[in-house]
């Protein structure tokens, strides 16, 4: 048995061979087949040299073969742990679509291949990359580098990509300027308790709730640093408020009335202080919580107060931008974090906004914030 069988290989090498030879479309087709059938017959017997013919062979050849069978092999060879290495890589290098099979299974692969592929080849072979079964840190890493937001947020998306506390620590620093990164990353389960509590201070209110049911995290403590934080904002800005500021505002309002795009020409000037004060006499709302609307993460709180108001929505647009700008330490605005504050203000009901405000004039515990956004996000 075993001498028939050898003797069914070495005339299935001879064919290979002859089919080399071949420049044909269709010998190049049966070429791929031959030794496709080969690799997986599990009962052929397969020296070293014959092995080793038919990979070099088809690792010259693969790249005169048509797409679709190219696609075929890279697809059959895909979970082929015992797949010859330079003809793996071969198709690993191909165009994206016959490298994605590769790319997204193939045990053969080394990490030093894939990160030469992700540093020389295409965004799709990046995507491939990212969503590999398993990822290791030194990949990863790779990945984080190309810089590509869609790339990054796909290996966050990953659960088996295994990220270093460094890059994972550097991933959330730049969540505040990428809003795209800021949701797969509290939903990682290795992101450590202490980053996803640093991540609290620029998410969205959404994501906060998050943060707090999902890590230890007490939100008490957290909701007296946020305020320890806006007034140590407020107090940089102005350290006191003079009552001229005040009567400022209150002649503003009585010269002008409740124009809200004034609130808008008071931010380009920087009359930031000024601001904070017209916006307390439009919403008769005490100053320390004034502040937490304007400078707190998200904008939530300054749709729902600007809503009530009936501030148009390109008003809003350019008082929420121009008061991310006005705090100190950052001048930028996150991807995106315009875009989903004016949906979030777009969805809520004026109506619902006004009560939201007559609560906050009302009750002095900024905590209850979370929970009636939680009932218009």
């Amino acid at each position: 048995m075993y001498d028939t069988r050898q003797r069914q290989v070495s005339v299935a090498v001879d064919e290979l061979l002859r089919l080399a030879r071949d420049k044909s479309t269709e010998s190049r087709k049966q070429l791929v087949g031959v030794i496709g059938d080969l690799f997986f017959d599990k009962h052929a017997v397969l020296s070293e040299n014959e092995r080793a013919i038919m990979s070099d062979v088809l690792r010259q050849l693969i790249h005169d073969v048509e797409l679709t069978v190219r696609k075929h092999l890279a697809i059959r060879l895909s979970d082929e742990p015992e797949a010859p290495y330079e003809l793996i890589l071969a198709l690993a290098n191909d165009d994206a679509e016959v490298a994605h099979p590769i790319l997204l299974s193939s045990e053969v692969l080394r990490d030093p291949d894939l990160i030469e592929i992700i540093r020389h080849r295409t965004l799709e072979h990046q995507l491939a990359v990212a969503m590999r079964r398993e990822v290791s840190s030194d990949v990863c890493s790779a990945l984080v580098a190309t810089d590509d937001i869609n790339v990054i947020t796909r290996m966050l998306d990953n659960p088996n990509a295994q990220i270093a506390q460094s890059t994972m620590a550097y991933l959330v620093e730049q969540s505040q300027r990428v809003d795209a990164f800021q949701n797969p990353l509290v939903n990682r389960t290795d992101l450590p308790r202490e980053l996803a509590e640093r991540m609290y201070w620029w998410v969205s209110a959404a994501l906060r709730r998050h943060i707090v049911a999902n890590f230890d995290v007490d939100p008490n403590e957290l909701d007296a640093k946020m305020d320890e934080i806006v007034h140590s904002v407020g107090s940089e800005l102005a350290e006191k408020r003079q009552s001229a500021t005040e009567n400022l505002a209150i002649n503003l309002l009585r010269s002008n009335g409740p124009d809200h795009d004034m609130l808008v020409r008071l931010l380009r000037q920087g009359e930031i202080s000024l601001f904070e004060a017209v916006l307390g006499k439009m919403t008769n709302l005490r100053e320390s919580l004034v502040r937490r609307l304007i400078y707190e993460p998200g904008g939530e709180g300054l749709a729902i107060a600007c809503r009530a108001l009936d501030v148009q929505k390109a008003v809003f647009g350019s008082i929420f931008v121009l008061s991310r700008r006005a705090r100190p330490g950052t001048h930028q605005v996150a991807d995106g974090e315009t875009t989903r504050a004016l949906e979030f203000y777009e969805g809520i009901d004026p109506a619902a906004a006004s009560l939201i405000l007559d609560r906050w004039r009302r009750n002095p515990d900024y905590l209850d914030l979370l929970r009636q956004v939680s009932h218009l996000s």
